[in-house]
């Protein structure tokens, strides 16, 4: 008996103008036609374009199928064929929802038709919107409780902004898809999941929530969207882990036949394509073929900016390769490399490298500069700032700074390499010295980020608001009261102490109390951050009011409401 077709995701809302919209949806066959059907009737009709995504493959620790341990199935990187079909729907009325559905044709003619959902094209300005902030899912146990939470606390939001690392590997196609455990990227963001979460004895099922299907996602790339060098390792985990930098690349590369096309003008401009480069460094392939997002002239759709109602939301590509704090049994370190690996610079980590540049004079900065003397931004009532590395936060992964890593040589009378370390100046990070200003005196009033899995917000002297809202499980730790960063060098290091803070914001803000319900430390003293496993948080921000607002939910509670602990407004 034949298995009847069916989709490997619902449709999702993506890219939105003022008077269409895009659909999208994936399946495992090519299938001889994919349809979106519209109106109130349904009778409207569009047929989509597919593709195959290109690199998406599963592996030994890929958890699909009957694949519940490492390698029962996959014993090494194996493709897996996934199609990708979008629609354009045009000719749509600003702040009128139209019903839809897609259906996907076989080969052999079998049908299957998801269910009707509500699209419409970008807001007017004035119109109240409910915008769900959220980041770093990563396939983590809280996801499908955090989503369902949503739903059931605001119902159906209007947009979401997610601020980087949508899955964990992105070349594993099951993390977004069908991950067995039931927490995949896409089914808990469509309220298809099925995450059991066990607390004394006692088992709840979270599906996540029906959202995307019906309001469109802006997303930014963090450290987990960028894959490593191609098809050098044996599993996808250790490709994942080897990005070096593209100027490391091009040294190390550039005479090769398959790279004797690569040079330093190649380097300078994001917008190339160079399929070399990008196997013999990193690359957001995956991320970039799931995703349809406005583009920008140089960076395409890794950073851009776009309006929607009454926001001017800008977001940047700022994000490094996270490295161990040490370089024990062969890890690649932050702040050294593996005595095992120093005569081979190939396998070297080259430190927490930066993937794009956003430093003053960069083409990514300029282009900031541009967008915050456009009409469009000085014209918004709401300015909005989304990137994934944290400016300020109690967080580990602030540190070290974010700049690039200077890299120490030490050889020994021989001229042998002895050690192999990295510094990062925190007077030379990035974020703080390149970028906040310019926001702070072009009045943007909100930078939202993620990456440390917690919740903290800041407050900076002229008013600008700093929310990172991460929590939906994994948390690290937050470095207040007498609580230590995990992510300090090894060792002896003090006399490069004044980079690497140990405890606090290691820029000088203090962060801000919740203002309606925080939790109490041990002292009965209101904590300014949220750092669970249990407890996880998501953000809202309502432009009627222009507040922004944060609930907490126990996971290990089903039956209670999510609490609403923190709310604040945006003044322009």
């Amino acid at each position: 008996m034949i298995a009847p077709p069916k989709l490997l995701t619902d449709p999702f809302i993506q890219s939105p103008t003022p008077d269409s919209v895009r659909v999208v949806w994936f399946t495992e066959f090519l299938g001889k036609e994919h349809i979106v059907n519209y109106g109130n009737d349904l009778s409207h009709q569009v047929l989509a374009q597919t593709t195959k995504l290109s690199r998406v493959r599963e592996d030994q620790k890929s958890r699909v199928g009957k694949q519940i341990e490492d390698a029962q199935i996959y014993k090494k990187p194996s493709i897996r064929n996934v199609w990708r079909h979008e629609a354009q729907v045009t000719n749509l009325i600003p702040n009128q929802k139209v019903n839809y559905c897609v259906t996907s044709i076989q080969e052999d003619g079998q049908t299957v038709t998801s269910s009707v959902f509500t699209l419409s094209p970008a807001p007017k300005p004035g119109t109240p919107l409910k915008i769900l902030l959220t980041s770093d899912h990563q396939i983590k146990p809280m996801v499908a409780a955090n989503l369902q939470k949503v739903i059931e606390t605001v119902g159906q939001v209007d947009a979401v902004w997610f601020a980087g690392d949508l899955v964990n590997i992105p070349d594993r196609a099951s993390e977004w898809f069908d991950d067995n455990r039931g927490n995949a990227f896409f089914p808990c963001l469509q309220g298809c999941g099925h995450y059991v979460m066990e607390h004394e004895n006692l088992k709840t099922i979270y599906s996540g929530g029906e959202i995307i299907q019906n309001a469109p996602m802006f997303t930014c790339i963090g450290n987990h969207e960028i894959m490593g060098r191609y098809g050098r390792k044996g599993s996808i985990t250790q490709e994942f882990n080897d990005t070096i930098p593209r100027e490391v690349a091009l040294q190390l590369y550039g005479n090769d036949n398959e790279s004797s096309n690569l040079n330093h003008e190649t380097l300078k401009h994001k917008t190339s394509k160079n399929k070399a480069l990008k196997n013999n460094s990193f690359n957001t392939d995956t991320y970039e073929e799931i995703f349809t997002l406005p583009e920008s002239e140089t960076g395409g759709k890794t950073y851009y900016a776009v309006s929607f109602g009454d926001i001017r939301l800008i977001v940047l590509y700022v994000t490094n390769m996270w490295r161990f704090p040490n370089a024990e049994n062969g890890k690649k370190g932050k702040y050294e490399e593996p005595t095992a690996d120093l005569k081979q610079p190939e396998n070297w980590g080259y430190g927490q490298h930066i993937y794009e540049p956003i430093s003053e004079g960069s083409t990514q900065h300029n282009w900031l500069i541009e967008e915050l003397k456009s009409t469009e931004f000085k014209q918004a009532k709401y300015k909005v700032v989304m990137f994934h590395h944290p400016p300020h936060t109690l967080g580990d992964n602030i540190v070290p700074p974010y700049t690039d890593p200077i890299q120490i040589i030490e050889r020994d009378r021989q001229n042998n390499i002895r050690k192999v370390s990295y510094e990062y100046p925190q007077n030379a990070d990035y974020i703080i010295r390149d970028v906040i200003p310019l926001l702070e005196s072009h009045g943007v009033q909100l930078v939202f980020y993620g990456h440390s899995h917690l919740w903290n917000r800041f407050v900076s002297p002229s008013g600008m608001h700093f929310l990172e809202t991460s929590n939906v499980g994994n948390s690290y730790g937050a470095a207040y009261g007498k609580k230590q960063r995990k992510n300090l060098p090894p060792g002896d290091r003090k006399k490069y102490s004044e980079n690497y803070i140990a405890n606090g914001d290691p820029y000088g803000l203090e962060p801000t109390i919740p203002t309606i319900k925080p939790f109490l430390d041990e002292s009965k003293q209101p904590l300014p951050y949220i750092s669970s496993n249990d407890i996880t948080v998501f953000s809202i921000f309502e432009t009627a009011t222009a507040t922004v607002s944060s609930y907490y939910f126990d996971t290990r509670k089903s039956g209670t409401p999510a609490i609403k602990f923190d709310e604040f407004r945006l003044v322009g």
